[in-house]
């Protein structure tokens, strides 16, 4: 693919929004610092199994896992750290679901948090830039995250719904 070519593909970003009775602060922290509680151990782009997942809470920051092999393995690092508000991190995962640091074939993931008057919180998610993997891999790569963010969304709306009722 050439330049000209890279610059026109745009592959559609995956956007997910639900409503939880909570803070936007609150919903943050679960989102954030909370995030070994609910993201799936499955859910690994690791050798051996994960163990537990942190998202170091400043610009800069690593999304990681740390594994039974004592191996840390980055999913991304922090871009926009606003508690409370938004979160936003690189997703550093190729299509083959391997670890891939190179920015210049990261995704984003955009993570907002909306208190409403009801006193409700809406969090909106938006998962973008797959073209930066070129068309068929960000194809690939933006189909199997368009399947698998609601189910990962849920399981962070019940450790929200959890925490409402302890």
């Amino acid at each position: 693919m050439n330049t000209m070519q890279k610059q026109i593909l745009k592959i559609e970003p995956v956007r997910k929004s639900v409503v939880v009775r909570s803070t936007a602060q609150r919903a943050f922290e679960v989102f954030t610092g909370g995030i070994d509680r609910w993201w799936p151990k499955a859910h690994t782009i690791g050798t051996t199994p994960l163990l537990e997942s942190f998202i170091e809470p400043f610009v800069g920051g690593r999304w990681y896992g740390r594994h039974a092999d004592g191996a840390e393995v980055a999913i991304g690092h922090v871009l926009v750290w606003e508690p409370g508000a938004r979160f936003v991190c690189t997703w550093e995962i190729s299509a083959d679901w391997k670890p891939d640091a190179r920015d210049a074939y990261t995704s984003e993931i955009d993570v907002r948090f909306a208190d409403q008057a009801d006193g409700t919180t809406r969090i909106e998610l938006e998962h973008r830039n797959f073209e930066r993997m070129g068309a068929a891999a960000g194809e690939k790569m933006r189909g199997e995250v368009e399947r698998g963010w609601p189910a990962i969304i849920e399981l962070l709306v019940n450790e929200i719904r959890k925490e409402q009722s302890a």
